[in-house]
């Protein structure tokens, strides 16, 4: 798809976000069940969607609320609950009425002392420690948050007592429970008002920054960094750690600057991505415009998307590839943290650099390839037996120093932090480290980039299975392997990834926009690369164009 002009600028006042009109929908306009698209649908990560288009209003967040309360009785799930929520315009409503929802139904419920933000990782660390040699009584949790999605988007995702994102055993039957109260007109909602619901003894205040810098040092080298003098550019992106940065530099005395703490709904400050629209995409050069151009101030510097599952490394070469700071990241930890178990696995998705591959190798780990979406790697760092879990797309957590969970969730912090503590113990940022790793494993040649779809086109896509591609060759090499499911666990890809000898491709549905994803590796060269992707695109197109794969 074409670059926009507007992309690494900053928008026009008048293609910003209508933020009264966003909100006043979020209230006024009723969706209908009868309609597909907007009915509740937990993709691979939640609820999203956006007033505007009846996908994300009060309706929806009254339903799946209830449905999580349903949920938790049936579970036996009758600790409390943490909830928190992102920067995003519609958070705070949409905060408030699942408030209004839980106070209602008897949900003790955990919230920030100054109904503030709250990281992903915050939350999940929360549950975590509340859960931590609990048997009985567990926690989980709420994040509203649609991501790093556009000002224009909601978001709505449970945490189970696991702490990471709910699975599809989970969100299955939420997301039923919620249509099917749409469906009836949210008969049998619980629901009181707010200044109740804030004031009720079931809604109780939890200090999320406080307690989750506080055990930071449990995870990352503070000491290090403080005594290295290493210089640390932080930029909050308006997201929701904005005041974290903040709080971990005065408890670990580290020399960072936080560049900007500006929190605005529309985030007209925000560079705009390459299609010209606004995300808070750390890991996108045209969104991260402003961090890049204050390369030169800082040893290494960092951003994180609106709720902070996400991180962006910036060195004094630019803004770092998420699939090279993954490989550097897994290559310094495995090699650092030897209170791991020995047989601790590398998790990566189906889409991730197969450099993860060569590096794990290299270590002796064991690595699970699972598909894209983080709650694949929940049980494995809840249990010690994954040291690390990344995605392509920039997110990634891992163990503490003694082998326990920090977050089951991605954290964008620790992955920011780790780059601080790979620079002060190694002597080398994160680029430098994966240009090592290149002349040890040979250099690789990865790129990702969307193209539209019709919904027929995602749906085929979704549910594709290897005998129906047929063609024998890509990029001139024989074709080794056609997989829709990953080789880790065995699930659904919700895709299709090709291999051969000298690269692959995979190519899988966006689940919040009209579009697919291809990416692509190429083991050989950049001219390479270029030929599987044109082959790649000309592939799906006959898969569109068939409803079948095009015959050899």
């Amino acid at each position: 798809m074409p670059i926009s002009v507007h992309a690494g600028k900053t928008l026009p006042k008048e293609m910003l976000t209508d933020l009264p009109k966003l909100l006043a929908a979020y209230y006024k306009e009723v969706p209908d069940p009868a309609e597909a698209s907007q009915r509740i649908s937990f993709g691979t990560s939640g609820h999203r969607g956006s007033s505007l288009l009846r996908t994300f209003n009060e309706r929806h967040i009254l339903a799946v609320t209830q449905a999580i309360c349903r949920y938790r009785k049936a579970a036996g799930i009758d600790g409390p609950l943490f909830m928190g929520m992102d920067t995003h315009a519609l958070s705070v409503p949409a905060f408030e009425t699942a408030l209004e929802v839980l106070a209602a139904n008897g949900v003790h419920t955990m919230i920030d002392p100054e109904n503030g933000y709250t990281p992903t990782p915050a939350l999940s660390r929360a549950i975590l420690a509340y859960n931590n040699d609990r048997r009985t009584g567990l926690a989980d949790g709420i994040l509203i948050t649609p991501s790093h999605n556009p000002p224009t988007d909601g978001g709505f995702k449970y945490n189970p007592p696991s702490g990471g994102p709910a699975g599809p055993e989970i969100t299955n039957q939420v997301q039923a429970l919620a249509n099917e109260i749409l469906l009836n007109g949210l008969a049998g909602v619980k629901r009181m008002q707010l200044a109740a619901a804030l004031n009720s003894h079931t809604t109780r205040r939890y200090d999320y920054t406080n307690e989750y810098a506080k055990g930071l040092a449990g995870v990352i080298d503070l000491d290090a960094i403080r005594s290295s003098g290493v210089k640390l550019g932080a930029d909050p992106l308006g997201g929701a750690g904005v005041n974290y940065w903040g709080r971990i530099k005065e408890l670990y005395r580290l020399d960072l600057e936080v560049v900007s703490d500006t929190v605005d709904k529309s985030f007209a400050f925000m560079t705009a991505d390459w299609d010209g629209k606004i995300r808070m995409d750390p890991s996108s050069p045209y969104a991260m415009q402003r961090l890049i151009g204050m390369k030169d101030r800082f040893d290494i510097a960092f951003g994180c998307d609106t709720d902070y599952d996400r991180h962006g490394i910036v060195t004094r070469a630019g803004l770092l590839p998420p699939n090279h700071y993954l490989a550097a990241a897994i290559h310094y930890l495995f090699q650092n943290r030897p209170g791991w178990r020995a047989d601790a696995a590398v998790g990566k998705t189906a889409v991730s650099s197969s450099m993860i591959d060569r590096v794990a190798a290299g270590l002796g780990r064991r690595l699970s390839e699972v598909p894209v979406g983080f709650k694949w790697f929940v049980d494995g760092l809840l249990d010690g037996s994954f040291g690390f879990g990344g995605e392509e797309s920039a997110g990634a957590s891992f163990l503490r120093f003694d082998g326990g969970p920090w977050s089951t969730d991605k954290d964008g912090i620790i992955l920011a932090l780790l780059s601080a503590e790979i620079t002060a113990r190694a002597g080398k940022d994160p680029a430098q480290v994966y240009k090592q790793l290149t002349e040890k494993y040979g250099e690789l040649f990865y790129r990702r980039q969307d193209a539209p779809a019709t919904a027929e086109m995602k749906k085929l896509l979704k549910t594709l299975t290897p005998e129906r591609v047929t063609v024998k060759e890509l990029a001139g090499e024989k074709i080794e392997a056609v997989l829709t499911r990953a080789p880790a666990n065995n699930e659904p890809l919700g895709g299709v990834k090709v291999l051969t000898t000298g690269g692959w491709f995979a190519a899988r549905p966006s689940g919040t926009e009209e579009v697919y994803k291809i990416y692509a590796e190429s083991f050989r060269s950049e001219a390479h690369l270029a030929r599987i992707f044109g082959e790649a695109a000309a592939l799906i197109k006959n898969l569109s164009a068939r409803g079948a794969a095009p015959r050899a």
